[in-house]
């Protein structure tokens, strides 16, 4: 072979392998700037908007404030490069202000949409998004009414900002094991300003419970606009009025002697894609797997044994995962306590097709008894695909058991870079231990290497944890903090550097100005204050609660729009409202948005899934990185 050709043959390869690799990048939504003014006081206005992935390192940004009548002025005296956000002093608040963020050179994107206070607008640190409650009814003799609960966000019209897609429970909403109607489960879309895009009835054939819809929205195809995928059933109802399946059929359990009262055990299951923009429904396909039979779900785990009264055949989870490297997938998750099935479907060209089926099958399958009432997403053998964690399992991209620890069912679920000075992912969970499964000995705590399995520490030996967390609250330690179980606050390798621990074990969030994470639950933000071993609170948010009982989640918290830092989105006692709260505190970091970071977006797709969990991103974010990362993506209708 001559020179020339060999060149020309290196020539092929180099282009070759630039072209898998821009394949391969996984696709993201298209954003806008997403700016956001709080009028937080009479006298300050804190602006923040977004990083993008397609700006460069060295962007710049300039902002403007308009009164009415008025021309723009420039707030900012040196364009702006460190943080994503300012605080305006200036303004006269008694007019009508509109603010702008312009880029000031070496960005892909221009002028930002506008955001407008109005002079009547009081002092307040939320968004206000009114709500049209469904009505309540009567079933059985009880009376019912209804509450916002989880949400999710999603761009559903192609703007490039988000609209909040919200699950109104029942109050007489039920867990599988137990009997009793309940009323139809509903879902609504919003946008910001309020309008109500849709409303979905998931009708009488599907019963209300956090075990049971668990729905997913996400740009499954690419197009720009996000679909909704749910589990649905005979009479479902969907946004333009169009009925799914028979609604003449009642399905229900009538028999007040049945273990399956109130309950939903006979007749067809189906999962449905949903248009984001009008709820029609535009596919409708047999659910994978169907709940037979109903004592074919027991095995091992934490609440070892059978049922046939639908006790675990309806214990689901869900979620959104790059399987292929490239595009979304939705899954499916089957059984929690035995037997696990997890459905992966593809959502392209119109058409929702089968990707993979994984079962555990039976009680003698190592990865029976392995799942958790929560699931998590990530790459976590760095193949460019992503695996699921279902627990103490681990499913790969495709659809093969990738390892199970054999530590068995639990609830909380955290998969994340955990460590500064190493690049693996890790996975802290924590596992319920009762009387028929202490055969062999499991431990209630663990955080193990999410690659391979292999445990880091594990304590707790046979005892029953319910919660726990891990994130990075103390910068004095390097990479994250773990508490939950037995003892106080513990380092990565389970050695405890204080015997105090935070107030709450439940979610966390970025708000405050530094890399280290806060402390979320019921209606407050909260601090760790490693120095004292403390908790300080930041904010209570007044007539407002949080949701799922003792969990005591918000409807949701994401990065939802201004800089890196991360909303929660409550709703008001009296469900006439949703807030988004939103930090007013400058910081100089600054990172592209959360959302556009794959691992990240994908977990708050699932965040509404079984027991909500918080989101982690990609990276290592926490004190002492070493760097920023810019994951490279492919940014859909760019």
């Amino acid at each position: 072979m001559t020179k020339y050709y060999k060149f020309v043959l290196l020539l092929i390869l180099f282009y070759t392998s630039i072209t898998r690799l821009s394949c391969a990048q996984q696709q993201v939504e298209n954003l806008g700037r997403g700016l956001i003014a709080i009028k937080y006081d009479n006298r300050h206005v804190f602006l923040s908007w977004r990083l993008l992935a397609n700006d460069r390192e060295t962007a710049s940004f300039n902002v403007y404030r308009q009164q009415k009548g008025e021309k723009a002025i420039k707030l900012n005296r040196v364009s702006l490069t460190a943080g994503t956000n300012f605080t305006d002093s200036t303004a006269d608040l008694s007019k009508d202000n509109t603010w702008f963020v312009k880029s000031a050179g070496g960005l892909n994107n221009g002028k930002s949409s506008s955001y407008t206070l109005f002079s009547s607008k009081k002092p307040q640190q939320y968004l206000s998004i009114p709500l049209q409650q469904p009505p309540g009814g009567e079933i059985d003799g009880v009376k019912y009414t209804y509450s916002a609960n989880d949400a999710s966000v999603a761009d559903l019209d192609g703007d490039g900002e988000y609209e909040i897609i919200l699950k109104w429970n029942p109050s007489n909403a039920q867990n599988p094991p137990q009997t009793g109607f309940t009323g139809n489960q509903i879902i609504d879309a919003y946008k910001l300003d309020g309008t109500r895009l849709w409303r979905i009835d998931l009708g009488k054939n599907i019963r209300s419970g956090a075990a049971y819809t668990q729905f997913l929205v996400y740009d499954f195809d690419g197009d720009g606009k996000a679909e909704m995928i749910t589990k649905t059933a005979d009479g479902t109802v969907d946004g333009t009025g169009k009925v799914i399946g028979d609604s003449s059929k009642d399905w229900r359990t009538y028999d007040k002697t049945s273990g399956c009262y109130g309950k939903i055990v006979n007749g067809p299951e189906y999962l449905t894609v949903f248009d984001g923009k009008t709820g029609a429904a535009l596919s409708t396909v047999p659910f994978i797997p169907d709940r037979y039979p109903l004592n074919g779900w027991g095995g091992t785990g934490g609440n070892g044994g059978n049922d046939s009264t639908g006790g675990r055949s309806d214990r689901f989870t869900a979620g959104v995962a790059y399987l292929d490297g490239k595009h979304p997938t939705a899954f499916f998750v089957r059984g929690w306590y035995g037997r696990t099935v997890i459905a992966a479907w593809d959502w392209q060209n119109k058409k929702l097709t089968s990707r993979w089926v994984f079962d555990s099958r039976d009680r003698n399958n190592p990865y029976s008894g392995m799942a958790n009432h929560s699931v998590s997403v990530a790459d976590v053998d760095n193949d460019g695909k992503d695996e699921i964690c279902v627990g103490a399992m681990t499913v790969d991209d495709d659809g093969k058991g990738l390892y199970t620890t054999g530590l068995g069912h639990g609830d909380a679920l955290h998969v994340a870079k955990m460590d500064p000075d190493n690049d693996d992912v890790m996975v802290f969970g924590i596992h319920e231990i009762e009387d028929t499964t202490k055969t062999p000995p499991r431990p209630g705590v663990a955080l193990y290497d999410a690659r391979t399995g292999k445990i880091r520490f594990s304590i707790g030996r046979n005892v029953d944890v319910g919660r726990g967390v891990a994130a990075d609250i103390d910068p004095t330690h390097p990479g994250f903090e773990n508490w939950g179980g037995p003892g106080g606050l513990r380092d990565l390798n389970g050695k405890t550097i204080s015997k105090d621990r935070p107030s709450s074990t439940n979610f966390v969030i970025w708000w405050d100005d530094d890399l280290t994470r806060e402390l979320l639950d019921k209606n407050r933000i909260d601090k760790w204050d490693w120095k004292t071993n403390k908790t300080i609170n930041l904010l209570t948010a007044e007539d407002c609660e949080a949701n799922n009982g003792t969990k005591a989640t918000p409807c949701l918290s994401a990065d939802i729009f201004g800089d890196w830092r991360e909303e929660v989105i409550w709703r008001t006692k009296d469900n006439k409202e949703l807030r988004i709260y939103s930090t007013t505190i400058p910081t100089k970091y600054r990172f592209v948005t959360l959302m556009q970071d794959p691992q990240y977006r994908t977990a708050v797709a699932g965040q509404n899934v079984g027991y909500n969990q918080p989101p982690h991103p990609g990276f290592y974010l926490g004190a002492g990185m070493h760097k920023v990362v810019r994951k490279k993506v492919r940014v859909v209708n760019q």
